[in-house]
């Protein structure tokens, strides 16, 4: 795994020195004199997971828009809380950066964090983003969400969901689902998502919700029922598929995201360099590819941008885990 990560990274960044020379790129409005040494991008979990991919490519384009080193750091530990922790109170010198996915803005509303979300951090931008797909066993008589809620019903606590871990994302967009169809599902939690669809197609659980790239071969395969996805648009990898908000839970939104944050305090004007070189980077297109090869879809928000959808994130897992009573144990 490490290996096809490490060669995949490699033949990106020799295509992007190449390809970004392409891209049209204006003076920016930035400190000219920012950067001029080797930039740390923490990322708070396991090397070769899917935020440390999507770092690291991020990291091979800024570095070659920056003609600095960006030195990725994987500081684990507590749902990514150690490592964001350590973001927190680095410098405020662009130096040290820190890369979250969406469980950034689920940890608020799940424990007492040593860093303040909003107030600790000067948000960068937003880079990607994916949806989650809804799948069952097919031991489970349903071919639709209307017909699996209405089973869930009829069967309330008799549906063991798989989870990544307590306070995962896969377990919060469970909860979510939960809360919306008015519905009581078994939470069993693993350590991660290989255990978790190896249980599902062995019949130990009954379903779970997961990333694309995890579950389709097998939903292709007929080896697992796939109901509804999670974004608002219906997702690239199973366009066949209705959302959730197609199917009877109108609204209902829960996508995946990946974003980079600087120190509170940062400059606007060394903020406003990155924000501009990572729009670049996402515009690039063996970036792009790497990114839809993880089921990441590409999406920039620039800091103004990002700032109030963190903000809004935040106080809607808030109101998920006071109506779904959640507790870490």
């Amino acid at each position: 795994m490490r290996e096809c990560i490490s060669r995949l990274l490699q033949t990106i960044g020799a295509v992007l020195s190449l390809a970004i020379m392409c891209i049209a790129s204006g003076p920016v409005s930035a400190d000219e004199a920012y950067p001029n040494r080797p930039i740390k991008l923490i990322v708070p979990f396991n090397a070769g997971g899917g935020a440390d991919v999507v770092a690291r490519v991020m990291g091979v384009g800024l570095s070659n828009r920056l003609n600095q080193p960006i030195v990725v750091e994987n500081r684990v530990g507590a749902g990514g809380v150690i490592g964001t922790d350590l973001g927190a109170k680095a410098a405020a010198d662009g130096y040290t950066l820190t890369f979250v996915p969406a469980s950034y803005t689920m940890q608020p509303a799940l424990q007492k964090l040593p860093y303040d979300p909003i107030k600790s951090f000067e948000p960068v931008s937003r880079v990607g983003k994916g949806d989650y797909v809804l799948v069952v066993s097919p031991a489970v008589p349903v071919k639709t969400v209307k017909e699996f809620i209405a089973y869930a019903k009829n069967n309330p606590g008799k549906l063991f969901f798989g989870t990544a871990g307590a306070g995962s994302t896969a377990h919060m967009f469970t909860e979510l689902l939960k809360v919306r169809a008015g519905i009581e599902l078994t939470m069993v939690h693993f350590k991660g998502g290989n255990q978790m669809v190896s249980d599902l197609l062995g019949g130990h659980i009954q379903g779970i919700m997961l990333s694309p790239p995890a579950v389709r071969p097998h939903v292709l395969a007929g080896k697992l029922t796939g109901l509804a996805t999670t974004s608002l648009e219906r997702s690239s990898s199973f366009s066949d598929l209705p959302t959730l908000n197609e199917s009877g839970l109108p609204g209902f939104e829960a996508i995946v995201w990946w974003g980079l944050l600087a120190p509170a305090g940062t400059p606007g004007s060394v903020v406003g360099r990155l924000e501009n070189e990572i729009k670049l980077v996402l515009a690039v297109p063996d970036v792009r590819k790497a990114f839809t090869n993880e089921g990441v879809e590409p999406d920039y928000q620039n800091s103004a941008e990002f700032r109030p959808f963190i903000a809004k994130e935040i106080a809607e897992w808030k109101d998920v885990v006071k109506k779904g009573n959640i507790k870490l144990d």
